[in-house]
């Protein structure tokens, strides 16, 4: 059985639904009884646990052979995926596919990317095997910019001219779905980009074309960007991942496609344009 942590997230919700349709016993780990109604795939056994505490944890393994890590930022990352891994060592031989994200490396500019690899580190010490997804940035990311979008017909980043080789969230699970059902996979990394390294002026101009309006890019200097997302009651330390993060996608760290989906799922992944197409009302306002 494969256990999902991160159940109700955008990676983790699609996983459930393509292991649910490949009739494959899935386990989906929830903070609170009432999240399981937000769980509707047919066949999904669904159990309550906490990263934060570690019974509950050993509870939802109990019979686990495969295990797909995920959750949130947290300024506790590191100590509570860690909870996750303690608890795989105690409960075996249980292959944990951690997802991770840009810049993944104990030097990272960015303070995610550290914790991502302290992580992968903690992974690969405790002897487990392990299989690590280093996705730069979602598409699904582009979608907070559609209320300035739709109401101005501009939106404004740190990004600079940056280029992005941005991935669907769906294609995400789709890798991690084709890793935890099939052979082969074992201590390995794997990053996982859409089919090309697109600006947000390009980025720009395909919403233009989807939706029928001119939309433009304007460039805002980082300290702008960091008041405007403080103004908006976003934690600080958030605020200062967020604009790492930018200035590291300026800086061109996101820029190679790579052909880790095609590879491994035997189809194309989803390029901008698809995107924008299905999410035109979105970036209308609608």
């Amino acid at each position: 059985m494969i256990l999902i942590v991160g159940a109700t997230g955008t990676v983790g919700s699609e996983a459930i639904r393509r292991l649910s349709s490949l009739n494959i016993p899935v386990r989906a780990l929830i903070h609170r009884p009432d999240k399981a109604v937000s769980i509707n795939a047919p066949g999904v056994e669904t159990v309550v646990g906490d990263l934060d505490h570690l019974e509950s944890l050993e509870r939802a393994l109990d019979g686990i052979d495969r295990a797909f890590l995920i959750s949130p930022l947290h300024q506790r990352q590191v100590e509570l995926q860690g909870n996750f891994v303690k608890a795989a060592q105690r409960a075996g031989n249980i292959h944990v596919v951690k997802l991770s994200g840009l810049g993944t490396s104990l030097d990272s500019p960015i303070l995610s990317g550290r914790w991502h690899a302290q992580t992968e580190k903690q992974l690969i010490d405790s002897g487990l095997p392990y299989t690590f997804l280093r996705p730069p940035f979602f598409m699904q990311n582009t979608l907070s910019l559609a209320p300035s979008i739709a109401k101005n017909g501009f939106f404004e980043s740190c990004i600079k001219d940056g280029r992005v080789a941005m991935v669907d969230a769906r294609d995400i699970a789709a890798v991690a779905v084709a890793v935890l059902t099939k052979e082969g996979h074992r201590d390995k990394v794997y990053p996982v980009t859409g089919p090309e390294a697109l600006s947000y002026n390009d980025v720009a101009e395909k919403i233009s074309r989807v939706i029928g309006k001119a939309v433009n890019y304007r460039f805002m200097p980082p300290e702008n960007e960091r008041s405007q997302l403080l103004k908006k009651g976003i934690p600080e330390w958030h605020v200062d991942l967020i604009v790492q993060f930018h200035t590291a996608l300026s800086e061109g760290l996101a820029s190679e496609a790579v052909d880790t989906i095609e590879v491994l799922t035997g189809k194309l992944p989803r390029s901008f344009d698809q995107f924008a197409r299905e999410h035109a009302d979105v970036f209308c306002g609608r």
